[in-house]
């Protein structure tokens, strides 16, 4: 069992203290080694949906660095079930023999498959998913990234365990599908704030989407919480010296490696918004950190950068 101080991680940056704001880490890329972070959250009551339909297999889509593909290809391995990855791209275009989040997944049993674009677009076209299943046989299957009903389950969760340990006035965490952030606010019900920091390039169409999720969830529409979108760096995984230079300075003042994907834009962004006076002097904000540092080894391999 983590102790507290290892889990919820006091960060002593000198903004948040001339601004007056209290600013700590959750670790959850900490709780369990082989399957860290959101990802984990997501997953845990769908998997127990699954087995209770009687399924053996998983079905899922993702891109060639995805967490959420590697995520299910460790739970795959770790409560046995078989696992199909649909990935976008072409196998040869992409290097898939020598991409690491492919080549994990593989060692962890996940059959991969690659479409192409057009194809990859049809993934949530119920026609598309039958024929998946025909081809495939029968199988459980998972949205790109995770993010449904039974996610929103798993991530609120979180709420409550930070609970335990500390009193807070807003959460802070990246924002890919939505998934997490619409977990958190179900949570939260209507008590506190919560910040997403987008982590995509024209990321406006968000708070429809989160607020779609957790009306479908809970009946609810919550207006407790921002997305914010000017953290992008360009978009979803480009290349930025800027923000690489910034996770290399976090890890040297906190011994916490972030992901040039999700996290690093995190931080940087709550960092920014405490500087312009976002959160009121005397908050405590819980910035959430949802792991995704396998990420680096795709980074690495595609840029030449290594870890911060």
């Amino acid at each position: 069992m983590l102790s507290p101080e290892t889990l919820l991680q006091e960060l002593n940056e000198p903004i948040a203290a001339a601004r007056g704001v209290r600013l700590l880490l959750w670790r959850d890329d900490l709780l369990n080694p082989d399957l860290p972070g959101n990802k984990a959250r997501k997953l845990k009551y769908n998997l127990e949906f699954a087995r209770r339909q009687g399924h053996h297999t998983l079905l899922t889509f993702g891109g060639a660095y995805s967490n959420h593909i590697a995520a299910v290809a460790a739970a795959g391995r770790l409560f046995g079930f078989q696992t199909i990855g649909l990935i976008r791209g072409d196998a040869l275009a992409l290097g898939a023999s020598h991409n690491p989040t492919l080549a994990q997944a593989a060692a962890n049993g996940m059959a991969l498959h690659f479409l192409d674009r057009s194809s990859y677009r049809r993934r949530t076209e119920a026609e598309f998913l039958e024929e998946q299943l025909t081809r495939f046989g029968p199988a459980y299957v998972l949205p790109e990234g995770g993010t449904n009903a039974l996610a929103l389950l798993g991530c609120a969760e979180l709420v409550a365990q930070i609970r335990q340990f500390t009193d807070f006035d807003a959460l802070a965490v990246a924002v890919g599908t939505g998934g997490t952030l619409a977990g958190l606010l179900t949570g939260l019900a209507g008590q506190q704030h919560a910040v997403g920091v987008a982590a995509l390039k024209n990321g406006g169409f968000l708070q429809a989407e989160i607020d779609a999720l957790t009306q479908a969830a809970t009946g609810i529409t919550y207006a407790n919480y921002s997305v914010q979108t000017n953290y992008h760096f360009g978009g979803y995984a480009k290349y930025s010296a800027e923000l690489l230079g910034f996770i290399a300075q976090f890890r040297q003042r906190h011994g916490v490696l972030l992901d040039p994907i999700y996290t690093g834009k995190l931080l940087f962004g709550v960092l920014d918004l405490i500087a312009q006076g976002y959160f009121a002097p005397g908050s405590t904000v819980v910035a959430i950190h949802t792991g995704g540092q396998q990420a680096w080894a795709g980074w690495e391999a595609r840029f030449g950068q290594a870890q911060g």
